[in-house]
């Protein structure tokens, strides 16, 4: 399998393995503080099973400015090197690139290293680059999939399921969660894209047994009142930030997502749990952007929602289940990686 997988950097569905070879092993999480960048990191060291520590990192003027291919701000890395390395090492973002780099160095040959989420890196900056399929960067250690890998695998949706919270199994079906992005990746939520955000919930409120919503940190507060009112008539869970947030309880347990454009991360979250996710997309955004709806839409999973619907359709896709998929690379890399180690 894994010279299969080493022929072929763009990984699929059935690029999973059952063992976990790298349970318990010692990790680093090189940290950005980007929320993103961490769910991915922290999501494959959770499927691999990893013993993983987060190392948040916060390069100093210049070195900031120099991300990804100059050097790792010298001080912050001392700090690193002060310490005995891991086995492991993994970051997501330019950020984390020149340190990543830096221990792929100091490890000679012992340290394996993953970078996710930086198309600008150079191949050789690890020994595994992952990158999304909307990406254009390939070559012999990069891989891609559909989605960004993150922690809601099959068997993290199936506990959750198990454990449903009294206040969800309350509600009707057809349960329809709204996770809510905001502007970035170059789109745009102006007054126009709030309203007509608001006429499309309003309506799929009308639609809905009910309702579970969240936004993220990106959410505009003039975004959140307009879905508030759009749907405070219906019943409804809505998270306003305050106490923990529902959002993987409303992952595992809605029957239907509406998901903002935006976010690739949420998009790709449920679009692992196989069930219909329609995509509101604000004025704007950025050709990868919609070259990973286009690569979605043709899998079956979204289907666009940007005018307001007068019935809301139901269908059923393959989950992409991106976080075992680039788990399983990275054991049968890490394998092949070690067993050339083990000769030197």
């Amino acid at each position: 399998m894994s010279e299969f997988l080493a022929q072929n950097p763009v990984i699929g569905t059935e690029a999973t393995l059952t063992a976990r070879p790298l349970e318990g092993r010692r990790a680093w999480i090189i940290s950005d503080g980007v929320a993103g960048h961490l769910a991915i990191t922290r999501g494959i060291a959770e499927t691999l099973g990893l013993a993983a520590e987060v190392k948040p990192v916060d390069p100093r003027f210049p070195w900031r400015h120099l991300a990804p291919n100059g050097p790792a701000d010298p001080s912050r890395l001392h700090a690193l090197l002060a310490e005995p390395l891991p086995e492991l090492v993994l970051g997501a973002g330019r950020q984390t690139v020149p340190f990543v780099r830096a221990l792929k160095r100091a490890g000679k040959g012992r340290v394996f290293t993953i970078i996710f989420q930086s198309p600008r890196a150079g191949a050789s900056s690890a020994h595994l680059i992952w990158v999304p399929a909307h990406d254009r960067l390939r070559g012999p250690n990069v891989i891609t999939t559909l989605t960004p890998p993150h922690r809601f695998t099959g068997a993290a949706l199936g506990d959750l399921r198990a454990r449903i919270p009294a206040e969800i199994t309350a509600l009707q079906t057809p349960r329809i969660a709204l996770l809510l992005g905001g502007p970035g990746a170059g789109y745009v939520y102006d007054d126009a894209t709030t309203h007509r955000f608001a006429a499309i919930i309003g309506r799929v409120a009308a639609l809905a047994g009910s309702l579970l919503i969240t936004p993220s940190r990106r959410t505009p507060p003039a975004l959140l009142a307009a879905v508030d009112a759009a749907t405070e008539a219906r019943p409804r869970l809505l998270w306003n930030g305050l106490g923990e947030n529902p959002y993987a309880d409303f992952l595992a347990n809605a029957d239907l997502f509406v998901v903002s454009a935006d976010s690739v991360n949420m998009v790709g979250e449920a679009c692992a749990t196989g069930k219909p996710v329609y995509v509101f997309t604000p004025r704007g955004g950025r050709g990868k952007f919609h070259r990973f709806h286009a690569a979605l839409h043709a899998h079956g999973a979204t289907r666009p929602l940007d005018d307001v619907p007068q019935a809301l359709d139901s269908w059923s896709y393959e989950p992409l289940a991106s976080a075992e998929q680039v788990a399983a690379e990275i054991e049968a890399r890490w394998q092949i990686f070690r067993s050339t180690t083990s000769r030197r």
